[in-house]
């Protein structure tokens, strides 16, 4: 759901504004003056089916484009109670980064809080949805953003699920940002993701102990949404920083075996993706880790993150269910000694992956020692 900006309006404006520095969104490069801006939305395909409103350039903080000078820019509004979001409700990059693109909104305004409070819950309860994912949050004030998801939640319950894009790998942005909304809603793992991406590329070179250093899922686990690759960060993009294809498997282990956070599969990535940025499908082993994840990867998690190229866990599973063992190596074969419990002691176990044909039986203490291949990832359990 994007309500950051609005684009393709169907009528010209002019109002006042300055021109901005788009790296310093603070800093003014002009005096105030007119502008014909795109900012009129009357919708005139709809008659007032839904609901009369339209929108004008009071509506927004800034818009991009002067169609009387056909000159692009960042342009601040001015009137009566306009500007861009205060610094400490907004993320700090390039000054101020309220304004992301076209007509920005202005979420101080009192008809733009009603008529996107009436919006959200015509489309809930015409749709039926159980949930919003927010996209570009840390363009969007946090104190309008924590009070619309509060108010949204006490009006359908706190099973409708929330979360949001804010995409900012630094820790300390992401605790803060936390903090404004008071939990309300959960954040995509960016700094989960760059570690992936950072991993893939550095292969042997990068110290799998530090996997999750910084990231939501070691912070916040509870308000964690995790994930490998989107359609931000796959080739071709804005974003881009597609994670290694060798490395992948082992990411998506890394976000379905475990107890952090609340994963999110890539379509690109389980279908493939064709074209100029043409990247191959994981949909095999996304299906048996998926499988994994719905079948075994319950109960009590222990993690043996005791050397740079080889990590492991274990959980122990539902009860009277099986435990799993995961192994994953970013340099040689390798092997993790790991306790699956004594009352396993003399079981064989194997790799629901396929990817090693070894069997590994538990010592009567309930330990076994895990092989994993050069640069992959195995998922020990009985048959």
């Amino acid at each position: 759901m994007v309500l950051n900006h609005k684009a393709a309006a169907d009528e010209t404006e002019t109002f006042s504004v300055v021109e901005v520095d788009p790296s310093n969104r603070t800093q003014a490069l002009s005096e105030p003056f007119d502008i014909e801006g795109w900012t009129h939305f009357t919708f005139p395909g709809r008659q007032q089916t839904y609901n009369d409103f339209e929108w004008h350039w009071y509506h927004f903080t800034g818009t991009d484009y002067d169609a009387a000078q056909n000159k692009s820019g960042i342009y601040l509004i001015q009137g009566d109670n306009k500007g861009w979001a205060e610094n400490g409700l907004v993320d700090r990059e390039n000054g101020n980064y309220d304004y992301l693109m076209y007509a920005d909104i202005d979420f101080k305004h009192p008809e733009v809080i009603q008529n996107l409070y009436d919006w959200a819950y015509w489309f809930i309860e015409t749709t039926g949805v159980h949930g919003f994912r927010l996209d570009a949050v840390k363009h969007i004030d946090s104190f309008f953003m924590g009070n619309f998801i509060r108010d949204i939640t006490e009006k359908y319950g706190e099973d409708f699920y929330v979360f949001g894009e804010f995409w900012n790998g630094d820790e300390t942005a992401n605790d803060a940002y936390l903090s404004s909304i008071d939990y309300r809603f959960d954040l995509v793992d960016v700094k989960l993701h760059q570690n992936f991406f950072d991993a893939g590329k550095a292969g042997a070179d990068y110290d799998l102990r530090t996997i999750f250093d910084y990231s939501l899922a070691k912070n916040h686990p509870e308000s964690a949404v995790t994930f490998v690759d989107n359609h931000d960060t796959q080739r071709g993009q804005a974003l881009e920083s597609t994670v290694e294809e060798w490395f992948k498997p082992a990411a998506y282990a890394l976000i379905l075996l475990r107890e952090a956070g609340l994963p999110c599969v890539f379509y690109g990535d389980y279908y493939g993706i064709e074209g100029d940025f043409a990247q191959q499908s994981f949909q095999e082993i996304l299906d048996k880790l998926l499988d994994i994840r719905l079948q075994l990867a319950y109960g009590e998690q222990t993690d043996y993150f005791d050397d740079p190229h080889c990590i492991g866990w274990t959980r122990q599973g539902k009860e009277d269910g099986r435990p799993i063992a995961v192994v994953i190596s970013n340099s040689g074969p390798a092997s993790k000694r790991m306790q699956v419990g004594p009352e396993w002691a003399g079981q064989e176990f194997t790799d629901y992956l396929g990817h090693s044909a070894a069997t590994v039986t538990i010592d009567q203490e309930g330990w076994g020692d895990f092989p994993v291949e050069e640069g992959s990832v195995s998922v020990w359990s009985v048959r």
